[in-house]
């Protein structure tokens, strides 16, 4: 008489927990669902925002702190986190400008790499006002950097709101990219003066060496622009505008591409037999480059521009260990 009602309970208790892990898979497919809402959501501003391209702003800045820690021995952490900030919100702002004004030139089209409004996945308010949130971002990272860098703000403004007016200036106002100018406004950004910028934030003083240190990196990061415009030849001539790439014509991009991939290489082999070996680091990437160089010459551009990104990260990661890793005495221009 007693053993029913204990197998009732029994059974009670069953159901219960069989009714708990039910919610439970319930919820947990609720969660799964909002997630991949917000991540479907969210897809559009990440491809309007290209953060695979974010290396090609993060590394000078790498490099230039490296470079002034190794000659004078200073380094705040906090200094390089406001650095990064500042390269990088600058360098997404000019990604969504050029995002915007290629499309309301007629630039992008359904062939090209960003079709974040050609697909109306994004409205254009949403990449202008995103544009803007970026520039806001890097600007209060500049007030902050200003406050706590021991360096004349009018140095460090001087270069922030130079490398800011590039990043618009290149597809917005003057449209630097659709006169064949674009090329000279990356290489210079990208190069020396983000690396000075990042140099002259931790207190180093103003100097040309910097400059000089920028430009392997510089060159590795206009082969990436430069990859990607000779990709798009066809689609800019349709829409009318002139990059350096149209107007040397195929074969010259080609020499152009293989100048700019491989002189970092040579001037790294320079360094290294006449200053310190550890300038032969970057030679490790140079396999990767002969086949992009393969790739380019095969007219693969599809992947390209990314792939160049990846290189570019590499021999930047190389770069500034070998620098890191050389005595002073061996850094050219920092002897004393």
């Amino acid at each position: 008489m007693i053993a029913a009602p204990q197998n009732a309970v029994k059974v009670s208790d069953q159901d219960i927990l069989i009714s708990q892990n039910s919610e439970n898979k319930g919820k947990y497919e609720i969660f799964l669902i909002k997630k991949d809402a917000f991540l479907k959501r969210l897809s559009p501003y990440l491809i309007a925002l290209r953060p695979w391209s974010f290396t090609a702003s993060f590394s000078p800045v790498a490099l230039g702190s490296c470079l002034v820690y190794k000659s004078y021995g200073f380094f705040n952490p906090w200094i390089f986190v406001l650095t990064s900030l500042c390269a990088l919100s600058v360098h997404a702002a000019g990604n969504l400008v050029n995002t915007y004004y290629d499309y309301a030139k007629g630039v992008d089209n359904k062939k090209s790499d960003d079709r974040t409004l050609v697909d109306h996945l994004l409205s254009p308010n949403d990449v202008s006002t995103m544009g803007a949130i970026s520039y806001v971002v890097g600007c209060l990272g500049f007030l902050c950097l200003s406050y706590i860098s021991p360096s004349a703000m009018e140095h460090i403004a001087l270069l922030y709101f130079g490398g800011l007016s590039s990043s618009f200036l290149y597809t917005g106002g003057l449209g630097l990219k659709y006169i064949a100018l674009g090329d000279i406004v990356i290489f210079l950004t990208f190069g020396p003066v983000t690396v000075l910028f990042a140099f002259i934030s931790q207190g180093g003083p103003l100097s040309l060496t910097p400059l000089f240190y920028a430009v392997p990196l510089a060159l590795n990061t206009e082969a990436i622009l430069h990859c990607n415009n000779s990709r798009n030849m066809a689609s800019d001539l349709e829409a009318g505008i002139v990059t350096l790439a149209i107007l040397i014509g195929k074969n010259g991009s080609y020499a152009l591409f293989v100048f700019l991939l491989f002189a970092p290489y040579l001037a790294f082999v320079v360094l290294a037999t006449n200053f310190t070996k550890w300038f032969f680091l970057p030679l490790l990437t140079v396999s990767t480059a002969f086949s992009l160089e393969r790739q380019f010459r095969g007219k693969d551009y599809e992947t390209l521009p990314r792939q160049m990104a990846k290189l570019n990260l590499k021999l930047a990661v190389c770069y500034v260990l070998a620098c890191s890793l050389a005595e002073k005495a061996y850094l050219p221009g920092f002897a004393d």
